[in-house]
């Protein structure tokens, strides 16, 4: 899933011939989120800099709202008391195996890519 933001970008890029520097930008919300309350709770605006800051890719607020509604549903985070007009949340336990097995997988994803790209590097002049 990417930020509405991230696909105006992507349309202009593609649009000027650009070569897709900025596709190094993760956006995964749901596991951006979970990633970003392992830092401790929080609520949205500071998500979306905790995310911003962790990995360069801003959510828009729709897009963080509804990755949340979708976490909270499955159990993953949960609310915690509002601060003022604040709702700030926190990963659950089930939420900790969940990212933790995702990011096993992408790190063995990333492992595996990134040694076909060296390959291909050794071999290409």
């Amino acid at each position: 899933m990417r930020s509405t933001r991230d696909v105006g970008k992507e349309k202009k890029r593609e649009a000027a011939g650009d070569d897709g520097a900025e596709l190094g930008h993760y956006s995964d919300p749901p596991l951006l989120v979970l990633a970003s309350l392992v830092g401790g709770p929080k609520h949205g605006h500071a998500m979306i800099e905790d995310i911003a800051e962790m990995c360069g890719t801003r959510l828009g607020p729709g897009t963080l709202y509804g990755a949340i509604a979708r976490l909270e549903q499955q159990g993953w985070i949960e609310p915690m008391a509002a601060e003022e007009r604040r709702q700030p949340y926190r990963i659950t336990a089930r939420g900790l195996r969940v990212l933790r097995a995702r990011l096993t997988t992408l790190k063995q994803f990333a492992r595996a890519g990134l040694g076909r790209l060296e390959a291909l590097r050794r071999v290409t002049p």
